[in-house]
């Protein structure tokens, strides 16, 4: 796996260039991101190019032998572009214009601004796509950061109608697939159809799903358009995107179709600080993070563009953006990186070189500090290069289990939640994390993705079930797990006829016939487990796998396929992640808290993430916190 890091030449004298490239290749690191910020020094003026520092620049590193991965800077377009077309801006939920000032501040349905994205990406890689320093474009930045993906500009309003006629054909379509008739929101033509925003009280739940459902589409055609514009110029350099921890708001699996690796941005203790995670966990794991955040998002993104994928931005040091933001355990910065080559990355690129003096990012750590000395992660950083020059390439092992994921079905539980604390995202953490604490790999897949051969296939709710999606799982002869919610809406967000679960009752022989959200605090006991934020009352001629202490069912059986119709809580999943495994014959570890284990094709990584010394059984020693054991298989 290379080491990079990211880097703006143009926040510093140019004369610190060349000593900045020596001193990267000596701490181990051969890859450098540039430009993704730097429209306003390429383009100081429209149409007049400023070249010479990025050709001297990128000439400056290539010559101590560090690749470049260039960014096009269509995240941060410029104040004379703002002021050339003002309506170019996104437009808040409230009806606000996202104003020039940060960043992210464009809206991606407009038409005159996706025309200026074309031009400079087009101008950028026609005079770099053949430098030998490029290996790798960047495609913008963290799409969607700030809340940017839904815009409700008079563009999106345009395009959004544009998107309906397409799918629907006539507005009577349309409004037979929303239930418009309900409270009169009838339409005779598609220019009558509003972005749903403003309205007095909630809008329809087809009209919103449907508004995400193109609010992603925009997302993936613009950057359709960065993608075919570098191919053209900069044949066989790969392309990627940078994804963000804990965010769905638009389809990954789509963008990642398009990109060659898919990479995120790894800043585990600002998500353990900003996310779900109890008061005991985030001080447990106030300085290493909680042991499943790095990973969830490897594996996941790992299954977004053919299981190429890396790390972009990796966390140094404190960042600057969460409510609180303490420094890594020492050590942690180096296990981050190792875990990540666990996982099967090509590059970890921390972030960033040299801290910033001035600006917003001042407090953001990095590997240097801003007099230039070196920050607590460099010798850190030295450390992770020479282990894995010692245990050599690394390829991500085939897991055992699939956990389907569903940009969708965040949408659709988001839109209508019934409950404030059913949460998809802290769903599909938790069966990960459950999984995870026996020693399991884990898959992170679509629904679109081939399950014939693992052997647990679990999914902790999908919804709407994609077509032919039910066939699949019945095909499998391998435990199957199905979550509550599951095959509870259709397409168009109808509850379906003959009720819940839809198209899967082939599969599992019952209908949900109430559905109840129980407030925080509140549980209902059963056997081991408890009842709490959601369940579901059936009616089905099989008796359950396993009830409360009332007798109402909560798990149902039928062959190899199970149905959980509450939210299940960290005991019932290990429960049934026990059962599960034994049935498929996949070996289980009793691995102690805050210890994972993840195996490549070649060795195994134990990795300890709690704040003390733990002793591992399966190893016969204790580690050290922040330690990392690797054992060739």
């Amino acid at each position: 796996m290379k080491l990079g890091c990211c880097y703006y030449p143009e926040h510093w004298p140019e004369e610190m260039w060349a000593e900045d490239a020596r001193r990267m290749a000596k701490m181990g690191l051969s890859l450098v991101r540039i430009g993704e910020f730097a429209w306003s020094r390429i383009e100081p003026e429209p149409g007049r190019y400023d070249w010479g520092w990025l050709d001297r620049a990128i000439d400056t590193l290539h010559a101590d032998g560090l690749q470049v991965i260039l960014g096009t800077p269509t995240a941060t377009p410029p104040k004379w572009l703002v002021d050339k077309m003002p309506d170019m801006v996104a437009i808040d939920e409230q009806g606000h214009p996202r104003g020039f000032g940060s960043r992210r501040h464009y809206c991606f349905s407009h038409e005159g601004y996706r025309a200026e994205c074309r031009r400079i990406v087009a101008v950028l890689a026609e005079r770099y796509g053949n430098h030998p320093a490029i290996v790798m474009w960047q495609t913008d930045n963290e799409y969607g950061c700030h809340d940017t993906v839904l815009s409700f500009s008079d563009a999106a309003a345009s395009a959004f109608r544009g998107w309906l006629a397409a799918r629907y054909g006539t507005p009577q379509a349309l409004n037979e697939a929303w239930g418009n008739v309900f409270w009169s929101m009838e339409y005779r033509s598609f220019a009558e159809v509003d972005p749903p925003h403003l309205t007095v009280t909630e809008a329809n739940p087809a009209h919103w799903l449907d508004y995400r459902r193109f609010a992603s589409h925009q997302v993936a055609s613009f950057n359709r358009e960065q993608v075919e514009i570098i191919r053209a110029h900069s044949q066989g350099r790969d392309i990627t995107h940078n994804f963000m921890g804990f965010f769905t708001e638009f389809d990954h699996h789509d963008v990642g179709r398009d990109i060659d690796v898919a990479t995120w941005d790894s800043y585990p203790l600002g998500f353990l600080e900003q996310f779900w995670f109890s008061a005991e966990e985030k001080r447990a794991y106030l300085r290493q993070g909680h042991p499943d955040i790095a990973a969830f998002h490897h594996d996941l993104y790992r299954g977004c563009a053919n299981a190429r994928w890396g790390v972009m931005e990796q966390q140094p040091g404190p960042v600057n953006w969460a409510r609180f933001n303490p420094a890594p355990l020492p050590g942690m910065v180096a296990l981050w990186t190792l875990e990540a080559a666990a996982h099967g990355a090509e590059f970890t690129s921390y972030f960033r070189w040299r801290q910033a003096p001035f600006a917003q990012e001042q407090m953001h750590a990095s590997l240097l500090r801003p007099d230039s000395s070196e920050a607590e992660a460099a010798p850190e950083v030295r450390t992770a290069s020479a282990i894995l020059a010692e245990i050599g390439p690394q390829q991500a092992a085939r897991a055992p289990v699939a956990l389907v994921f569903s940009y969708e079905a965040a949408w659709t539980i988001g839109i209508q939640p019934q409950g404030q604390s059913f949460r998809y995202l802290e769903l599909v953490f938790e069966t990960y994390s459950a999984l995870r604490a026996r020693g399991l790999d884990v898959d992170i897949v679509a629904p679109r993705a081939d399950l014939s051969a693992y052997r647990v296939v679990i999914v902790p709710t999908l919804p709407i079930m994609p077509e032919g999606f039910a066939d699949k799982l019945g095909a499998l002869g391998c435990p199957v797990l199905i979550g509550p919610r599951s095959g509870s809406r259709t397409a168009s967000f109808r509850i379906p006829e003959g009720l819940a679960p839809g198209d899967l009752k082939p599969l599992i022989p019952l209908t949900v016939t109430r559905v109840e959200s129980l407030r925080d605090g509140f549980s209902e006991p059963a056997e081991g487990f408890a009842v709490t934020r959601w369940r579901e009352d059936v009616e089905s001629e099989l008796a359950p796998e396993l009830a409360d202490t009332a007798g109402r069912g909560v798990v149902y059986s039928q062959n190899n396929v199970r149905y959980c119709a509450i939210w299940p809580d960290r005991t019932l999943l290990a429960l049934l992640v026990e059962r599960m495994a034994q049935e498929a014959g996949v070996p289980l570890i009793d691995l102690p808290d805050g210890i994972r284990l993840r195996r490549s094709t070649s060795h195994a990584f134990t990795f300890n993430y709690a704040k003390e010394p733990v002793f591992v059984p399966h190893l016969g020693k204790t580690l050290a916190p922040a330690a990392c054991d690797i054992a060739a298989l």
